[in-house]
């Protein structure tokens, strides 16, 4: 078995280097922003919304960035770039889909209140020798209090991720909680990109139609598979690791982590940039992961990686009115004038060449160990930090 210890590397660096450092006044493509970096990598935070839309290796001369420019995409289709929302990885709270008919003429928008409002900068800043950004974000239409660490420690690179969420009401209530992590082309490219998952029950859309917004859906809707091959409308099945080299389609999934394990993953590859992003977060905090696939033909790709408490991103009275799946919760239980936790790790990385996927990735005695059974070789970075 090969291993690339990135481990030592990462030590030599910070003995030699170990700087870190926080701009709480950075602009991203003209937008108020935070900007986080060590000698590994840096990450930019949108102050309006709290989205990810930058993840970078320091050393990357070609600055490859993962997320989904969802402002690029909108160019494309000759929409003005969005002033709020999601872009890249965003964060939908208290609400994860539509709203209904009543929820929307009250002032209810899609995926929530988080990811549309101002964020408020706690603390931005060294603390503890390790980057910190602390912010906060009032919810008046759900009358939730949004708070959430993001620390980057010297030589890692891994992204330690913290939130809780408070009730201001005083009765306990379901809640809907999802990370909208969504990786986009150029790093999503036909064919070569791939994703993987740890053990999961995966079930498709339950889909009406054929199409949506001219984009066809190419699997059966409403049906159980085994990751990654799930049925096609054509026939037969079909491998979702990699997008497809030729369509203009739009599916989802969704998949119920495995509930006995602590831990869960998801992670893409590009394995000709040799380049590897990756989540890890608990099954008890976040249950389900879906995978939304957008490949229109001729304009930018997004696939989401999006971990949370519902198998699919619907109106809240659908998901409460289901309220299981596969046996396990759709959403979240918020108790009265208290508060729940959540949290993750996010890892962006070079790759040693011939490295194919993902099959287990494990964080314990301040490593995390990744480990591809294809070509038998394992990645182990330092992850020093805790949740």
């Amino acid at each position: 078995m090969r291993r690339l210890h990135l481990s030592a590397a990462v030590m030599a660096a910070t003995l030699s280097v170990g700087w870190a450092d926080v701009d709480a006044e950075h602009a991203y493509r003209g937008r108020a922003a935070v900007l986080l970096q060590n000698d590994r990598i840096q990450l930019v935070v949108l102050k309006n919304g709290g989205s990810f839309p930058s993840l970078t290796l320091t050393e990357d001369s070609e600055r490859t960035n993962p997320m989904w420019d969802s402002l690029r995409a909108d160019r494309e289709q000759g929409r003005p770039e969005r002033s709020s929302g999601g872009v890249g990885h965003f964060v939908c709270v208290d609400g994860f889909g539509p709203p209904s008919e009543a929820e929307r003429s009250a002032g209810l928008e899609g995926h929530g209140e988080a990811h549309r409002l101002e964020w408020s900068t706690e603390f931005a800043g060294r603390s503890g020798g390790s980057d910190l950004l602390r912010q906060s974000v009032s919810l008046p239409r759900v009358r939730e209090l949004l708070r959430r660490e993001v620390r980057l420690l010297p030589g890692e690179n891994v992204v330690y991720v913290k939130a809780s969420l408070t009730s201001l009401l005083d009765f306990d209530r379901p809640v809907n909680w999802a990370e909208h992590a969504t990786i986009g082309s150029p790093f999503l490219e036909r064919g070569v990109t791939v994703v993987d998952l740890s053990p999961n029950r995966a079930l498709t859309r339950p889909r009406e139609g054929a199409s949506r917004g001219g984009l066809t859906h190419r699997l059966v809707g409403g049906a159980e598979f085994d990751w990654p091959m799930a049925p096609a409308r054509a026939g037969g099945l079909v491998d979702l690791r990699a997008a497809p080299k030729a369509s203009h389609s739009l599916d989802h999934t969704g998949h119920r982590m495995d509930p006995s394990s602590e831990w869960a993953f998801v992670t893409a590859l590009h394995p000709t940039k040799r380049l590897l992003l990756g989540y890890l977060f608990r099954t008890s905090e976040f249950p389900w992961l879906q995978t939304w696939e957008s490949y229109p033909r001729d304009r930018l790709m997004a696939r989401g990686l999006e971990f949370g408490t519902q198998a699919f991103d619907l109106p809240r009275r659908e998901v409460i009115t289901e309220g299981r799946k596969f046996g396990t919760l759709l959403y979240r239980w918020l108790p009265a004038r208290s508060a729940i936790q959540a949290g993750y790790l996010m890892f962006w990385t070079r790759t040693p060449e011939g490295f194919q996927g993902v099959d287990e990735a494990a964080w314990h005695n301040g490593a995390l160990r990744i480990r591809d059974g294809r070509s038998g070789q394992v990645i182990e970075l330092q992850a020093r930090g805790s949740l």
